[in-house]
């Protein structure tokens, strides 16, 4: 049985083309995915992310069981509203899935973790909470607008209530706090993104999100689906759970080393094979690839280098730059000249650092 978003409606009648996505039926465009990664990059589009699962967790040992749950340090939490990135590990190291942490009080955190990896997410929590005697509370009455682009936060700004006006407007990156949205609906706001661009990811009551997208759009925000969203954070340099990490690729093998928090005296659970790998010398490594000539780099492709086969990760065509980009796993130490086999052809293909586009623009070297 595939799910819907409360907004299901609202995207057939924009005329959306839906797929299912992790067991969701949503939206991947609205008419041509290329415009609408544009307008994200140029002025200010949405997207429907309400099949992210949001997870509360109560309880006087919340921060304690956060220590022990996930890689990065949850102590670098101190201001109300702030939030960090990070990935619950299994014991070997493996990404079970990436999420942000929210931290709304000493005895109350908020999760928001992947929609394709909820039940297992759920459980695994769920599983380590007991022992600290933490309440494990999912969301499902929650509805999320990611709103994106350089005029996003004005968009979004100018449709709350006035009184929220200038604290929302000093929001930091990467820092959350409640607003009265139109007719005082009540508003999570998070500056955070999976776009490589300013703007909010908007929490808000399931009743209330029809309102909320219908006044985004009056407020001239573009409607943007799926596939603009994965091309938007592809350039962006941002790992999608499942095609760069998943539970058998620990996050030194996906270029997330600066998730990991190794201070002294916290056991989070994969930690000693963190170590282990650390030490040993990690074999695998994650890079950017940019194709120069024509053609398309698409996951599960062949990456020859001298040091053996590696494979194309997240693969696309990069409407900001006009050329092919992707993520490889390659076997560590100097590649040598890098080839993709498209198709049986050995094309040469550029090793890069990524962020491939930052704030609507490529980044050096790309």
């Amino acid at each position: 049985m595939t799910e819907k978003t409360v907004l299901n409606d609202t995207h057939r009648a924009l005329g959306a083309r839906m797929v299912d996505f992790g067991g969701w039926d949503m939206p991947i465009n609205y008419g041509s995915q290329i415009e609408e990664h544009h307008v994200v990059r140029r002025d200010a589009g949405m997207f429907d992310v309400s099949h992210m699962t949001v997870v509360d967790l109560h309880g006087p040992r919340t921060r304690e069981f956060l220590r022990h749950l996930v890689a990065n340090n949850v102590d670098k939490l101190k201001v109300q509203g702030k939030a960090l990135y990070t990935c619950m590990l299994n014991e070997q190291g493996g990404v079970v899935d990436d999420l942000i942490v929210y931290f709304l009080g000493e005895e109350f955190f908020r999760l928001v973790v992947n929609a394709a990896t909820r039940t297992k997410d759920l459980a695994w929590i769920e599983q380590h909470a007991r022992a600290f005697d933490v309440q494990v509370k999912e969301r499902p009455d929650f509805a999320m607008i990611a709103v994106q682009g350089p005029n996003a936060r004005a968009k979004v700004i100018g449709l709350l209530a006035e009184v929220d006006h200038e604290r929302i407007g000093k929001l930091g990156k990467f820092a959350a706090a409640a607003a009265q949205g139109p007719h005082g609906m009540p508003l999570f706001v998070a500056r955070t993104g999976y776009t490589g661009e300013d703007g909010f990811e908007i929490i808000v009551p399931q009743e209330h999100a029809v309102a909320l997208w219908n006044a985004l759009a009056a407020a001239g925000v573009a409607p943007a689906g799926l596939g603009a969203r994965d091309t938007l954070r592809l350039e962006a340099g941002m790992n999608l759970y499942g095609q760069d990490m998943d539970d058998d690729v620990s996050p030194w093998e996906a270029n997330l080393g600066w998730t990991i928090s190794l201070d002294e005296g916290r056991d989070f659970i994969g930690r000693k094979a963190l170590e282990a790998q650390k030490a040993a010398g990690v074999k695998r490594v994650m890079v950017g690839l940019v194709l120069d000539e024509k053609g398309v780099l698409r996951h599960g492709q062949a990456v020859l280098t001298a040091n053996g086969n590696g494979e194309i990760l997240s693969g696309s065509f990069a409407p900001t730059l006009n050329k092919a980009v992707a993520f490889a796993r390659i076997p560590a130490g100097e590649p040598g000249d890098v080839r993709v086999d498209i198709r049986g052809k050995e094309v040469p293909v550029r090793v890069v650092k990524y962020p491939f586009v930052r704030d609507g623009k490529p980044c050096e070297g790309i």
